[in-house]
């Protein structure tokens, strides 16, 4: 999945506009600000992002996409002890200590309840993705018995998002603390079969 090319100044004004709405959140995110930030005409602004929800929506897009080709551009090949560990490393060191990806995510946790949709289009180009590829990856691997690999893909990503959810984006690790290394550990223990 490869992000479509855009214009040189349709990038400039999202790469302005992320700090923006990290900065102020949707609602007090001005496009007349991002224009200055960007360093572009409101004209040109408005000519590449119809109004704010043109531009954000088309921001939650680019991250989403981003986040995905981030992590999931290795192939998964190989053992699946082996290829388990090393993606849910992946998916977890790429975004521990992401401060702006953090933010970004309690960004739209906060807009979904007026704009479900934007939501859906991170799911949609993270989070399902993910899902189909693991779940594809199960699928090749018999010895793994497992009777559904969609479920399975599920409960693997779901558990990692749902570390990361908790421990990283809600502060969760003054309250319930967990080594990251145990829930890897756990899940593989949970989905390859032992010997």
């Amino acid at each position: 999945m490869a992000t479509s090319p855009l214009p040189e100044k349709a990038e400039q004004i999202l790469r302005a506009a992320v700090p923006e709405f990290l900065a102020h959140g949707y609602a007090r995110t001005s496009m007349d600000r991002v224009a200055k930030v960007a360093g572009v005409s409101k004209q040109t602004l408005y000519s590449h992002f119809s109004d704010k929800d043109g531009l954000f929506t088309a921001l939650v897009e680019r991250i989403a996409i981003e986040e995905f080709q981030l992590v999931w551009a290795k192939p998964l090949q190989g053992e699946p002890e082996t290829v388990l560990r090393d993606l849910a490393r992946r998916i977890l060191t790429e975004h521990i200590g992401d401060t702006d990806y953090l933010r970004f995510c309690r960004l739209i946790f906060g807009e979904s309840e007026v704009r479900p949709d934007l939501a859906q289009i991170f799911l949609k180009n993270l989070v399902q993705p993910a899902v189909n590829v693991v779940s594809d990856y199960f699928k090749t691997r018999p010895d793994l018995n497992s009777s559904d690999p969609e479920a399975t893909a599920r409960i693997f990503v779901g558990s990692l998002i749902h570390w990361l959810m908790v421990q990283e984006a809600l502060y969760g690790k003054e309250v319930m603390p967990m080594d990251p290394e145990r829930i890897v550990e756990s899940l593989i223990t949970l989905i390859v079969p032992r010997a």
